[in-house]
């Protein structure tokens, strides 16, 4: 990744420290962006700022912890103010890919029960069709896994389940991860009823109509989109 693509990263997420107030509880995304959301966050919080985090990950909870952001455990009743997270891919209309780090699940639960969810990205993520550069996640369960491959190539992608290290990956809630290659996603909304529809798919990284505010760092500075509905 080149050098000023980190830095246009930093840029929005330091500017989407704006949206976080004193007392809010905030979920926390995952990935390389929301580190330096992090990174930025814990000075506020050293100097004063009372917010309560909710980690969409391991890695995210563990990054907080020594950063001295306080967090809310997993079965705690969450009232989420805002939401902050990155995207692998954002659409015009502002619908997104996520699953790249391969927490979609837990992105989606704290995305879906956040009166905001602002979404933190580099002008490199920014699309005219969800799916073409970058593979679109799906969580699945390890049991059956092939026949829900099966089930989703009928949808006319290929399925390839994620490994690393030469293993399969496996998820902070011991889920498989399917990367859908395929043709442009014309239709988001449907193709995430159509995977919903398939038995052993537990959620996919389309998040179609959730984005309450994008920030994007763009080599001019930092620009804040909003859906037209939202205007």
């Amino acid at each position: 990744m080149k050098p000023e693509t980190w830095n246009l990263k930093k840029a929005a997420a330091e500017k989407s420290l704006e949206c976080i107030h004193d007392g809010n509880t905030v979920g926390l995304g995952t990935g390389s962006t929301v580190r330096y959301l992090l990174e930025a966050l814990a000075p506020r919080v050293q100097e004063g700022l009372r917010i309560q985090g909710v980690p969409t990950s391991q890695e995210t909870a563990l990054m907080a912890s020594q950063l001295h952001i306080p967090i809310l455990q997993d079965e705690d009743y969450w009232s989420v103010d805002v939401a902050i997270d990155g995207a692998d891919e954002v659409d015009p209309q502002l619908n997104l890919i996520k699953g790249g780090g391969g927490a979609l699940l837990r992105e989606k639960i704290i995305a879906a029960n956040a009166k905001q969810f602002v979404v933190i990205v580099d002008d490199g993520k920014l699309v005219s069709s969800l799916g073409v550069a970058f593979p679109l996640p799906v969580e699945v369960t390890p049991f059956g896994w092939p026949s829900t491959v099966r089930a989703i190539e009928q949808l006319g992608y290929r399925a390839t389940r994620r490994e690393r290290n030469g293993q399969a990956f496996v998820t902070d809630n011991q889920h498989y991860i399917l990367d859908l290659h395929g043709p442009a996603i014309a239709n988001p909304s449907r193709l995430a009823q159509q995977l919903h529809d398939i038995p052993g798919v537990v959620e996919s990284g389309l998040f179609v109509g959730m984005t309450s505010t994008l920030i994007v760092g763009t080599p001019q500075g930092v620009v804040v989109h909003r859906p037209p509905s939202r205007v």
